[in-house]
């Protein structure tokens, strides 16, 4: 038995843009899956992100992994899983698709407009609490902050223009010794977007994660309080760039953003070690 196996853009509008990530499409029989061995596929997709999702009598598991550790929580790739179930006809487009994670009930609708089909995530916010910088944070970036904050995984630190956020070089041997999931740098936007921002997390095997919907889940209530809005419109300005809208309800994100299906094949390695 086969297993289905998709690559989508996530965050993206066309081809080659986005965050990339891996589906999996894990059989009846296959859905017992070990956590070894997805993270033997997860390695060997080497992309910031690859998906398992398997179907429930509610709904649906979504478990994510990275090339180097499974994460609790990722934006991209279930956008990008959500846009899978409905390209291939497992969800219709009108039913909402449920998922039990690590990270609680996580449910994602899809959405017309304009002629476009938009994805919109419903996630938990993670604010964060504003705290002194670690040692090494702020010189392993080059900035001076505006703010520093830590929220459930990561850190956030502001700084002082959008310029500042998108000449970033970090040194990523450095990042890693924080001992923290990842770091995103913001700043306020000008023009069409209310806020820029970057991700790093080579603590989970990613330099530079190309759009992150989960840094959005802290950095949306950040924003929120300090632009006076509910509604915003981001930009994750890495190489690839990503938009993303983002709605503050609550202790809920509401993440929306665009995928397209780059690749569609067979995983032929099934796991030796499945029930």
């Amino acid at each position: 038995m086969t297993t289905q196996l998709f690559q989508v853009d996530a965050f993206a509008e066309r081809p080659f843009a986005g965050n990339p990530a891996a589906v999996c499409i894990l059989s009846e029989g296959a859905s017992g899956a070990s956590a070894g061995w997805m993270q033997r596929v997860a390695a060997e997709m080497n992309l910031s992100e690859t998906a398992f999702v398997s179907q429930r009598e509610n709904g649906f598991s979504l478990r994510w992994f990275t090339p180097k550790a499974e994460v609790a929580l990722c934006g991209h790739a279930t956008l990008a899983t959500s846009h899978i179930l409905w390209e291939t006809g497992i969800l219709r487009p009108d039913q909402v698709a449920v998922y039990e994670t690590l990270s609680g009930t996580l449910t994602a609708r899809s959405l017309r407009r304009n002629n476009d089909t938009w994805i919109e995530l419903d996630f938990p916010a993670t604010p964060p609490q504003a705290t002194d910088a670690p040692e090494g944070l702020l010189s392993a970036l080059g900035v001076n902050a505006t703010y520093v904050g830590k929220s459930r995984f990561d850190y956030l630190v502001a700084v002082d223009s959008q310029d500042t956020v998108r000449m970033l070089t970090p040194d990523f041997g450095a990042l890693l010794a924080l001992g923290v999931r990842g770091v995103m740098v913001t700043a306020p936007a000008t023009g069409r977007f209310d806020f820029v921002s970057r991700f790093f997390a080579p603590a989970v095997g990613i330099n530079e994660d190309p759009v992150t919907g989960s840094a959005h889940c802290t950095l949306t209530p950040y924003w929120a309080e300090r632009l006076g809005k509910l509604s915003m419109r981001a930009f994750q300005a890495s190489q690839r760039g990503g938009i993303l809208e983002v709605e503050l309800i609550e202790d809920r994100v509401r993440i929306r953003g665009r995928a397209v299906t780059v690749l569609r094949g067979e995983l032929l390695a099934e796991d030796p070690h499945k029930p």
